[in-house]
């Protein structure tokens, strides 16, 4: 096995060996992927997660480094609810690319639990496995509340939760804890590097002081991105898993054409968010509902802030924009996600992108 391949395989000696990825073609910086398995108005869950896998099988011809999906619940227009079995769905049809969730939410979960459903993804699918963490619920408070009937814990207990969960992945709770005689099953030789995902600055302080790799959703809270990169930098302290700091950012990104095309379609991810965040989730709508929408003043404010936080364009276009944001924010890897109503539209935008860099031949 080359240096390269351990290092996009997890492989090789050294902190941040599992962590680190590859440049590939000219992209200045690893490339990789954050998929929804979108679900769009005129389409069934099932199409979308056939998409999904269809996707990844690209991603991996196309030379995409990483391919993460995330937990939402309550979401019509999303289908990824659980990234742990979604996961094993997409190993079993991908050889090399790295998986990973981006992010479980913690949580809404049992640490033990999540111990179990990683390490079992780590044996069927060794040194492939990432397991990305996030504090927040990822649906509305009620559903929150239903997903964690019988857990005490919430978002503020978070950094307790990790340490339980990194025990349990690493069999290393000291002599006389209450859980020092169990052991989370499978566990294998490896296991999965945890990542630290957020959108402020909380996560980004934590995962510094861990020597945690970190993931900021730039992708939907632009304004902290900087100032979250800035603070997790200042706290890195080197750990056994990194020896300098890694982050990576979640970027919107759409390639189409011509930007007149990928702004179309970028309009209808936009609609779909404006309807989450007043309380009506559904289905991603079409980029003709979008363009028929009789917008409010507000309304037509919010859509344009929200393309304004898009990197959208011809591929060149795209390519340009991003290494802009890179070079801005001085991040290790781009992870772009396209939540755009249309499988075939999604799928060419990714492939353009990769089309842009370079990256391998056309899946």
């Amino acid at each position: 096995m080359t240096t390269e391949d351990q290092q996009e395989h997890g492989a090789g000696p050294g902190p941040g060996a599992a962590v680190r990825g590859t440049a590939r073609g000219t992209a200045p910086a690893p490339l990789s992927i954050l998929d929804l398995a979108t679900v769009g108005v005129g389409y069934t869950p099932a199409e979308a997660l056939a998409a999904t896998t269809a996707l990844a099988r690209s991603a991996e011809q196309w030379g995409y480094h990483r391919f993460w999906v995330a937990e939402h619940h309550g979401m019509p227009g999303v289908a990824s609810s659980t990234p742990a079995v979604l996961l094993a769905h997409l190993g079993a049809h991908t050889t090399t690319l790295r998986l990973g969730s981006g992010g479980v939410m913690l949580p809404n979960h049992a640490p033990l639990a999540v111990a179990e459903q990683f390490g079992l993804l780590e044996a069927l699918h060794p040194g492939r496995i990432d397991l990305g963490l996030g504090r927040a619920p990822g649906t509305d408070p009620a559903t929150a509340r239903a997903l964690r009937r019988g857990l005490s814990e919430g978002a503020d207990d978070f950094p307790q939760q990790l340490a339980e969960l990194t025990h349990f992945l690493d069999a290393d709770f000291p002599d006389g804890h209450p859980y020092a005689r169990l052991t989370a099953v499978p566990r294998g030789d490896g296991r999965p590097p945890v990542w630290l995902l957020g959108s402020s600055g909380f996560s980004a302080r934590l995962a510094g002081r861990l020597g945690l790799p970190f993931a900021f959703a730039h992708h939907f809270s632009s304004v902290n991105t900087v100032p979250a990169l800035d603070l997790y930098r200042e706290s890195f302290r080197p750990s056994e898993v990194l020896a300098e700091p890694y982050a990576l950012i979640g970027v919107s990104a759409v390639a189409a054409d011509d930007r007149a095309s990928a702004r179309r379609l970028a309009r209808s991810a936009a609609l779909g968010m404006l309807r989450l965040r007043r309380g009506n989730p559904g289905p991603i709508p079409t980029p003709e509902e979008a363009e028929a929408h009789p917008y409010s003043p507000a309304e037509a404010e919010f859509i344009d802030g929200w393309l304004e936080n898009v990197v959208l364009g011809a591929p060149g276009e795209v390519a340009d924009g991003l290494e802009a944001l890179r070079k801005r924010t001085g991040v290790d890897e781009l992870m772009v996600t396209s939540h755009i109503h249309g499988h075939e539209a999604r799928l060419r935008s990714y492939g353009l992108i990769a089309e842009a860099y370079g990256l391998t031949a056309s899946a």
